[in-house]
């Protein structure tokens, strides 16, 4: 383990990280665990006793970004994206499952409550990226709908 001090817009954060595997890195930011995708995946250090690649700003939620307004036939439509950090209690659709907008696809806890997420519109399954446990930040892809 790897423990790092972040300080991101005035306020200091304690990041630990556990381990990298690809382009997942697994680490805790002030006590709170997550699994945080990277932008590219990291060769790991041949020697045990090397020190563990920084992920880039791991502290710090990435922008939520707006669903494309026109995609071509067969292409994701848009992206169903966690509105708040926590963690995935449930995964209520499966890729190929045709879905409505309104119509719940996970279920997110987070400051102790659930938080119903829902597809933000008509369309299939196209993805499904995040399993029951996960840990997940602001603005997370979560499910991607064609």
């Amino acid at each position: 383990m790897k423990s790092y001090k972040f300080t991101v817009n005035g306020k200091e954060y304690a990041v630990d990280v556990f381990g990298i595997e690809g382009r997942t890195a697994s680490l805790s930011v002030n006590g709170v665990p997550y699994s945080v995708e990277l932008s590219e995946e990291v060769q790991q250090p041949a020697a045990a006793a090397a020190p563990a690649p920084r992920p880039s700003a791991p502290a710090q939620a990435p922008e939520p970004q707006a669903a494309p307004s026109a995609a071509p036939a067969g292409a994701v439509s848009s992206v169903v994206r966690s509105p708040l950090p926590g963690v995935i209690i449930s995964v209520d659709v499966k890729e190929g499952q045709a879905v409505k907008k309104g119509q719940k696809v996970a279920v997110l806890e987070a400051m102790k409550m659930e938080n119903e997420i829902q597809a933000d519109s008509d369309g299939t399954v196209a993805a499904v990226l995040v399993h029951q446990g996960d840990s997940v930040l602001e603005g997370a892809e979560l499910v991607k709908i064609a």
